[in-house]
């Protein structure tokens, strides 16, 4: 019996294309002592995938003729180990592949929450992300102005929701104004801002007027460096991806740094969602809160078919996504 999986044909060294991947097959894994074999129902979809093609992150890098590796929603089919049985829904670092064997010990048994889509968006990876960039790194106090870049995506659309929750001020920045009308009108940010226009940084200015105390940053680049010279004294910076840069051989970064943090004495920090996994709990909760009581609205873009994985990717990274971006594999079991 065989299984189909996505594998990395080659590396990109620029712009990634269809012709990076291929669609194979390859014999059903068989799970050894201690461990499961899962069915991929959900393949998460980030812009994280293509920095892993670059080089080792926070995780081993990606090489040539390796199935691409994803976050995915699982249903257990066999289980070699106590920790699991067939028919648990686990969240697993999987591949771009029908199925897939990992040790039991590192897959998260989900709650039953129903569609299993939304434990990736609202109460999974994006959803997470954005409560614990915002809450835990960016630390916004109600009455403040928080800005977030790539507004239209997975994450951006929760962190300028959760903002207004908590009462702040949202303002976000996507490509083109028909993205930009629907961030305010779909989402309820204040405004948004079209980082393709000319007159960017006087619009920035004028949706700004007090500045920002808060900015979750996704693209890096240009942008921030733009957003720099607003922020306010004592601003945050969330760094949490530079999507602007991944399919670039020649990378940029803000040439006001480390100058425009000392005379405004920002702070400015990365993370990874995994830092706060010990927090998830508490993530969830709120995030379920707020989704019961329509201040957050769930957006998923989800493609149907493994084979058009690669795509779903190159769409991402082109920003032709409206919320949260996955690939589903297998319909959610009955």
């Amino acid at each position: 019996m065989t299984i189909r999986q996505v594998i990395v044909q080659e590396l990109p060294k620029g712009e990634l294309t269809p012709a990076h991947f291929a669609l194979g097959e390859t014999e059903t894994p068989v799970p050894g002592h201690g461990e499961v074999l899962l069915r991929t129902i959900l393949m998460s979809i980030d812009a994280a995938n293509r920095s892993w093609m670059q080089g080792a992150t926070y995780r081993e890098a990606v090489n040539a003729g390796d199935a691409m590796p994803t976050y995915a929603i699982c249903e257990v089919v066999e289980s070699k180990s106590t920790r699991l049985k067939a028919g648990d829904i686990v969240a697993a670092e999987a591949t771009w592949s029908d199925m897939v064997v990992c040790p039991a010990r590192q897959c998260q048994k989900l709650p039953p929450v129903r569609p299993l889509s939304h434990l990736l968006s609202a109460y999974g990876i994006a959803g997470k992300t954005a409560f614990h960039g915002l809450i835990g790194v960016g630390r916004p106090v109600p009455g403040e102005t928080v800005l977030v870049s790539a507004a239209a995506g997975s994450v951006g659309g929760y962190v300028g929701q959760i903002a207004k929750a908590i009462g702040c001020r949202a303002v976000g920045i996507a490509g083109g104004p028909e993205k930009c009308d629907w961030v305010k009108a779909e989402m309820g940010f204040d405004d948004c801002l079209d980082y393709r226009d000319p007159g960017f940084f006087k619009a920035l200015r004028a949706a700004c007027p007090d500045g920002v105390d808060v900015y979750f940053d996704n693209v890096g680049g240009e942008i921030l460096e733009k957003v720099l010279f607003q922020m306010n004294e004592r601003g945050r910076i969330v760094c949490c991806g530079a999507i602007s840069q991944y399919d670039s051989t020649a990378p940029t970064g803000p040439r006001n740094l480390p100058g425009m943090v000392v005379v405004k004495r920002l702070r400015m920090e990365g993370f990874i969602v995994m830092d706060f996994a010990h927090e998830d709990a508490k993530a969830i909760r709120a995030m379920q809160n707020w989704v019961t009581e329509g201040k957050v609205r769930v957006f998923e873009d989800v493609v149907v078919g493994l084979e058009n994985a690669p795509q779903a990717l190159i769409g991402l990274l082109n920003g032709d996504n409206r919320g949260k971006r996955m690939v589903r594999v297998a319909p959610d079991p009955e």
